[in-house]
Formats: structure tokens, sequence, C-alpha cells
């Protein structure tokens, strides 16, 4: 019996609400989530293993060195990157993997997968993508410009990608989503 996993790269700006995307897709689809790892530090309530794998710089770059990971960039001066061990082990069960990853890695990783499902979510518009990242609060004026200025640099690569949601309407963004992966997947049994 063939494997019909299938591997997807979702991506887009911060505060183009990917994370409240595939929190409400794993509710009506069977997806796996690759937790990805980073150097920044963790915000409040998020989990070790959970939300990311939360590494010191010096464990990243071990893991960067010993060809750990699958790809791995630079975010608003941290690092950001998938583990291979876990995406490879999750599509060998079969299993559908979604990784939420920036556009460089995101482009990385699709030379690796050439066959990769890539996903992009748009904000209805820059402003309504300002006032997102504005109002979680989560970061000083100076790391919250960076987001900004990276998250219009990104919407550049959305030309790149198979599919752009636009993040207008929560569920219909969802919708659109799990209606995307269910074409993908028979179109390839």
């Amino acid at each position: 019996m063939k494997n019909n996993a299938k591997l997807i790269i979702l991506s887009g700006p911060s505060g183009s609400g990917k994370g409240t995307i595939l929190s409400k897709v794993r509710e009506k689809i069977e997806i796996s989530y690759s937790v990805s790892a980073t150097t920044r530090k963790p915000r409040e309530g998020e989990v070790d293993g959970v939300n990311y794998h939360f590494l010191t710089k010096d464990e990243f770059e071990s893991r960067i060195k010993n060809g750990e990971l699958l790809e791995y960039t630079t975010y608003c001066d941290n690092y950001y990157g998938t583990l291979k061990s876990e995406v490879e082990s999750k599509l060998a069960q079969g299993k559908d993997v979604v990784l939420e990853i920036e556009v460089i890695g995101a482009m990385n990783a699709k030379k690796i997968f050439p066959d990769a499902l890539m996903i992009f979510i748009l904000p209805p518009s820059e402003e309504i993508l300002e006032n997102r990242l504005r109002r979680r609060n989560t970061e000083d004026e100076e790391t919250l410009s960076k987001r900004i200025f990276e998250a219009k640099r990104e919407l550049e690569y959305s030309k790149f990608y198979d599919y752009t949601i636009i993040n207008d309407e929560l569920d219909e963004a969802v919708e659109e989503f799990v209606n995307i992966v269910n074409k993908e997947k028979t179109q390839n049994i």
C-alpha cells in the first residue's frame, strides 16, 4: 500500500493567523504538527516541546553542525528551524505533517521535499497585519518594528507558494485550508 503522507509547508508573516488557523484545522482533519526549534525566549504560556523546542544558541548551532535540521534561518536575531528526525518519522508512519515556518526556511525545505504542498497565509491588508502584531503586546517597540518590516518583506514570497489564503474571516480560511489539503491528497492517490 502506498504511503500517501503529505508534507505541508505553511508560511505567512507574523500576525497573519497561521497558528490560529492550524489549531482550527486540527479539529477538522488529522494532521501532525512539526514543532520547530528556536533560540528565542518563550512567551508567557508557551511550553517547551509543545509550542517550540527552546534551545540555547550553542545547542542550535551544534544541531546545525551535525546536520540534524531540515531547514533553519535567523529571524529577528533568533534561530528557527525544523528537526529532520521529527518530520521523517511522522511521514514514515503515514501521517501528514505541517511545518509552520518562515519563507526562507520554506524555500529550503521545498528543495529537500519537492512534492511538499506549500500554503501561504495572507492578512487582509498590511494595516490589519500591523494592528494584529501591536495587539499581541508581546514585544518592545524595536522588536515590533523588526517584525513589521520582516512581515512586509515576507509578503513578496507568496508568489512561490502553491496556494494563498487570505485570512480575513477565520472559519472561511480554515475551510479553504482543509479543502486544499483534501484536494491535494485525492489527486495523489
